[in-house]
């Protein structure tokens, strides 16, 4: 369960690494609240059905719940991904790929579950726990 709020508790914490179990633990955890939050939303706001009319189709894409969620969870979400690519011995402004669509995401995904580095690099120790033996 640590995994899970760990980037929270290191909200903006910009410096040092991230283990993959962190990064990726916090990835699902974020998806499967999102998507938690976007079902009541629609229940209990109406938000995300579908609207035709006049040719066109319009749908609410979020409610309050989930936009709030995914407001407070940017900074701890950009956070993890930049320790993550510390970990890699990679420099956070790589982080920026994301901007470029569907290559840029691929590429980050590589990197995201690439091995991280066992030994001290230039973004401080490894993470606990994450040594290699």
């Amino acid at each position: 369960m640590n995994d899970f709020i760990l980037p929270y508790k290191k909200y903006a914490q910009f410096t040092g690494r991230s283990d993959r179990k962190e990064f990726w633990y916090f990835v699902i955890f974020y998806f499967v609240a999102a998507g938690i939050l976007s079902i009541v939303d629609s229940t209990m706001f109406g938000g995300g059905r579908a609207v035709f009319g006049d040719g066109g189709f319009d749908v609410s894409s979020s409610g309050p719940l989930a936009g709030i969620f995914a407001i407070g969870s940017f900074i701890p979400m950009l956070a993890v991904a930049i320790r993550r690519l510390h970990d890699t011995g990679k420099t956070g402004w790589w982080v920026l790929l994301g901007l470029i669509p569907l290559v840029g995401t691929i590429i980050l995904i590589v990197f995201y579950a690439q091995k991280g580095q066992p030994e001290t690099n230039a973004h401080g120790e490894p993470p606990e726990g994450s040594r290699a033996a």
